[in-house]
């Protein structure tokens, strides 16, 4: 009797090992794996891996190079832990993220960088803000582009907010394009203050975050930090100061360099958009990617660009990012190949 072998597959799976970590601290542990174990499971999701917690010990069962992550991951949040952070689910997709190991440069963990406010440090949740970060840090102006929910105007109000704190910049000068999205500024109600200012909500929204209720509204009074329409920046010379241009996609090219031209002594600029949410009337060209074209590569100026990796929003607004540039790109596609036809 002959005997038949089963085919083997031509993919093996590979290799399973494990690792026990000890965490010196009891009374963290609850902390560090999270409401019934919800933060081990995320990692778990993310990672295929298997985790189990005894006491002060996490066991990590998986591939080789997923067992490494969930290691380095778990060690980073515990650190955070010690230091009077709290952890949330956010900030266990943040280090992960961070961790991803198809992300180059990948700079180790200790080594990010980070924003002092008086509400605690402000870090990168992912590899892009990282970059943003030090791009802040060591230039005059920066350019900031890419989807919503990448960071590009919260980092930038942070890192405003800590240069005012450190007595760095002597004001903060934060503007918008007040451009309507399908809507009418003339049918709001109220004066001009009331028609604009829910433009401006997400910068005084960043600002809340950041500052104290008491310590925002006297710097406010003062004129310490100023949030206006672009409109009102004409004319003026902003020194000492650091400025951000944000939604700049919905400049038009004019608007764009009266604003660069503002720039005084001892200041620094912010400029944020995306390029694919342009509401500026059909044929109008965006300031934003007329400036890029003309200025990109002058010494002193940084240019960011965040990808869909870096939405750090819920998780479902990068799929949704994810399918309009999809289906964006294929209409584009079809348009080309109509014209060539």
């Amino acid at each position: 009797m002959s005997q038949i072998t089963a085919p083997r597959h031509p993919l093996t799976a590979p290799p399973q090992r494990s690792l026990t970590m000890s965490f010196a601290s009891n009374a963290l542990m609850p902390l560090l794996v999270g409401d019934h174990d919800r933060h081990l499971a995320r990692i778990e999701q993310r990672l295929s891996v298997r985790l189990a917690c005894k006491g002060n010990r996490i066991s990590i069962t998986g591939a080789d190079d997923s067992v490494n992550v969930a290691e380095a991951a778990l060690a980073a949040l515990y650190r955070q832990l010690e230091r009077g952070e709290m952890i949330d689910g956010p900030k266990v997709d943040a280090v992960l993220r961070l961790m991803d190991t198809g992300a180059e440069p990948r700079l180790p963990l200790s080594d990010l960088p980070a924003i002092r406010t008086r509400k605690g440090a402000v870090g990168p949740r992912s590899q892009g803000q990282a970059g943003y970060m030090d791009c802040l840090a060591r230039h005059e102006m920066v350019f900031a582009l890419g989807p919503a929910g990448t960071g590009k105007t919260y980092l930038a109000v942070a890192q405003a907010v800590a240069m005012l704190t450190e007595g760095k910049v002597e004001r903060i000068v934060l503007s918008r394009p007040a451009v309507e999205a399908g809507e009418r500024l003339g049918f709001l109600p109220g004066d001009m203050k009331e028609k604009v200012d829910p433009y401006l909500r997400p910068l005084y929204d960043a600002l809340n975050d950041l500052l104290p209720g008491d310590t925002l509204a006297r710097r406010m009074a003062s004129g310490e930090i100023e949030i206006a329409p672009l409109a009102f920046m004409r004319g003026r010379t902003l020194s000492h100061a650091f400025v951000i241009l944000d939604e700049a996609q919905n400049t038009t090219p004019m608007q764009m360099k009266m604003f660069l031209t503002r720039m005084g002594e001892g200041t620094r600029m912010v400029i944020t958009g995306d390029l694919t949410q342009i509401d500026l009337p059909p044929n109008t060209r965006s300031g934003l990617a007329d400036a890029l074209e003309t200025l990109e590569g002058i010494q002193g100026i940084g240019v960011m660009r965040f990808s869909n990796a870096d939405v750090v929003r819920h998780p479902l607004v990068g799929r949704i990012v994810d399918a309009y540039d999809r289906r964006y790109a294929a209409v584009t596609e079809h348009a080309r190949e109509q014209k060539l036809a």
